[in-house]
């Protein structure tokens, strides 16, 4: 009886190690797109206040709202990223952070 009971239980130990790297394999992979679509969200902000910027787009309510509506989603992309942290490209992040303060100044 003691030998069956180790069997089972080391049977549905090697199952719930097998499942486990499994989600953890797929965790880590929705960890690599969100941070990739932070990071694009984010260049695509920045891409957009420089648009904003420019001298012929300058005060149009469209461009100025498709600001706003970026930031929002940026936001919420935000709020999942910081789950995800340890996957970030910090360079790439800093360069469109770095990008982005020098346009506002």
């Amino acid at each position: 009886m003691l030998t069956l009971t180790i069997i089972v239980s080391l049977s549905v130990n090697i199952l719930l190690g097998w499942y486990l790297i499994g989600l953890l394999k797929k965790f880590l992979f929705i960890s690599e797109n969100l941070s990739d679509l932070f990071l694009t969200v984010k260049a695509f902000q920045v891409f957009v206040k420089s648009l904003y910027s420019m001298d012929s787009y300058h005060g149009e309510p469209m461009v100025q709202e498709l600001i706003i509506r970026i930031k929002e989603v940026n936001a919420e992309i935000e709020n999942f990223r910081e789950i995800f942290e340890p996957t970030i490209d910090e360079e790439l992040e800093d360069e469109l952070n770095d990008i982005e303060d020098e346009e506002e100044a």
